[in-house]
């Protein structure tokens, strides 16, 4: 008699799921081995940390975020341990090394290459590394680019050599070859993971005045200084009292003048209030007040 409660077992039903025989000679606790890699064959290592700066880098990349080690390319005559490549350096005057990665490099406050600086723009410049070249190139930025003291124009390229300087609105970074050979432009294959110690550090240039004030020291560079709380003038001043692009200041050797440019608040040079666009001689016992701020200015020893 069927129980009709029972569930009934159809032997012929195509829905059924059939039960195989397990596998009678594979142990699932055996770790199984395949061939070895072929030292011929390309080998794709994706490491989550980086073996030479140790940089925790996202999956997928193909060069490491922070050193520009090469993740997906097997180096010629690669083995597991193959050395890593130094990268070329973009050194500014702190010392600080910025790698140059293969390819297309924008610098700027936004860049692959960062400068938080307020006379360099979000986008001032780029620089390419193919064909055993580094080639500078401005992007209509604010305040320009110069290599080695001369002027680019918006999109003109220039090709560096080791130890160039490429000059940001004042900001100046030299370029370092690693390993770099008699020609000066290729970079080498080195066995250590140390960065190469470059021959002469980077001169560090001091600017010929300061404007100091509410505990900061900005660099005026010769020439006219542009000033306000935007950040692309010369010095910024992030502060709501102070207007856009407020004044400028010319740093000249017949002296130092100070021109406020329309302010909407003004700007008091001691106890006087200064009128818009009239160019005013400052010395050093001179207080420029701006609200409640006060600055003066610091002239540099030659």
């Amino acid at each position: 008699m069927n129980d009709p409660n029972r569930t009934q077992v159809l032997s012929n039903d195509p829905n059924r799921t059939q039960l195989g025989s397990p596998p009678t000679a594979v142990d699932p606790n055996k770790t199984m081995m395949g061939t070895g890699p072929s030292l011929n064959a390309t080998a794709t290592i994706k490491p989550t940390q980086c073996p030479v700066c140790k940089t925790f880098n996202p999956p997928g990349v193909m060069f490491c975020i922070e050193c520009g080690l090469i993740f997906d390319k097997a180096l010629p005559g690669d083995a597991f341990g193959a050395p890593a490549i130094q990268l070329p350096m973009l050194v500014d005057s702190s010392g600080r090394e910025h790698p140059v990665r293969p390819g297309t490099n924008s610098i700027g406050r936004e860049g692959d290459i960062q400068i938080v600086d307020g006379k360099v723009s979000r986008r001032h410049a780029q620089v390419t590394n193919a064909n055993n070249q580094i080639v500078a190139e401005d992007l209509g930025s604010t305040n320009g680019t110069k290599v080695n003291g001369q002027a680019l124009t918006a999109g003109e390229k220039r090709v560096l050599a080791q130890g160039d300087t490429v000059s940001l609105g004042g900001v100046e970074l030299k370029l370092s070859l690693p390993g770099a050979g008699a020609s000066g432009n290729t970079t080498q294959v080195f066995t250590s993971n140390k960065t190469a110690a470059m021959t002469a550090a980077p001169a560090v240039e001091v600017p010929p005045a300061m404007l100091v004030g509410e505990g900061r020291e900005m660099p005026l560079h010769a020439g006219v200084n542009s000033f306000g709380r935007k950040a692309e003038n010369d010095v910024c001043v992030p502060d709501p009292y102070i207007s856009g692009k407020h004044g400028q200041i010319e740093v000249t050797d017949q002296g130092i003048f100070f021109t406020d440019l329309g302010s909407t608040n003004g700007t008091m040079l001691n106890d006087a209030k200064l009128a818009p666009n009239m160019r005013t001689l400052v010395t050093m016992e001179d207080v420029i007040r701006l609200g409640a701020m006060e600055f003066q200015i610091k002239v540099n020893p030659k």
